[in-house]
């Protein structure tokens, strides 16, 4: 039976209404980044313009980007790497044996706003004298990466028989030889899943990264206040920098949308 007419009119509006309303915003940024500022502060030519790529040139070349790209890529790899090293077995343990208070301490670490716990961790680390290194952006970035997979993979855990692994301890493995061959293969959609968002999350901070790295560690949702001066913001280099933050984590949530969703909705069920 099909919906009725005046119902699949309100859906299609209502679609083009959030669609419109998300996409508007990305649509303006990555159109302001071809303009010059005169181009931009003129209302008259908010669709009409000449382009030019030399806010690009200034970000890429200029403004010493690459290295800021790279940063970016070297701290959500070694972030999104050691939580699912950590983390991954601390979920299938919490899984496995009821810990359910120790579940419930990650929970609180997810809960806990960060900017609270940027004063003390800026007077503990810069007493080890570590603010402006690459250690102490990894470390604080796995404070949002690590309990995101612990929590995603809990669920993914509880969602796989344990009689798989009762077959496997009958046949002469302990815990962890069937932990390593039978339930981390099975499990390989759910650890994507954890990986990738945790990647996005690090990629995407810009408050740890803002108070703990250095003029040669910062992170490009850092570099992008370098176009932000005291009297004048050059717009125009702004709106490149930021497209140039966001367009790569976009494409690759598109390109893996489907893992994810595949992997948290595995973990969704029971048995």
């Amino acid at each position: 039976m099909k919906p009725p007419t005046a119902y699949r009119v309100f859906r299609v509006v209502a679609l083009a209404v959030v669609v419109l309303s998300l996409l508007a915003p990305l649509l303006w940024m990555v159109a302001a980044s071809f303009k010059t500022n005169v181009d931009i502060y003129d209302t008259g030519k908010a669709f009409v313009f000449s382009p030019t790529v030399d806010n690009y040139a200034n970000v890429l070349k200029r403004a010493n980007y690459v290295q800021f790209i790279g940063n970016s890529l070297w701290v959500a790899f070694a972030a999104t790497v050691l939580s699912l090293i950590l983390g991954v077995p601390a979920a299938y343990s919490m899984s496995r044996f009821n810990m359910k208070k120790s579940a419930l301490v990650v929970l609180m670490a997810r809960v806990i706003p960060g900017v609270s716990l940027l004063v003390p961790w800026y007077y503990v680390f810069s007493n080890l004298q570590m603010v402006g290194g690459f250690g102490v952006l990894i470390l604080s970035h796995m404070f949002v990466s690590l309990p995101l997979v612990v929590y995603i993979m809990m669920g993914y855990f509880d969602s796989l028989p344990e009689e798989l692994e009762e077959a496997a301890l009958v046949d002469g493995l302990t815990h962890i030889g069937a932990f390593r061959r039978i339930t981390l293969p099975l499990s390989v959609p759910g650890v994507a899943t954890a990986g990738i968002l945790s990647f996005i999350f690090s990629w995407n901070n810009f408050m740890f990264a803002l108070v703990l790295s250095g003029a040669d560690t910062k992170t490009l949702p850092v570099a992008i206040f370098d176009f932000v001066g005291y009297a004048s913001i050059d717009w125009g280099g702004l709106m490149a920098a930021a497209t140039v933050v966001t367009l790569p984590i976009m494409l690759i949530a598109l390109f893996v949308q489907k893992y994810v969703v595949s992997g948290l909705t595995a973990g969704a069920t029971k048995g």
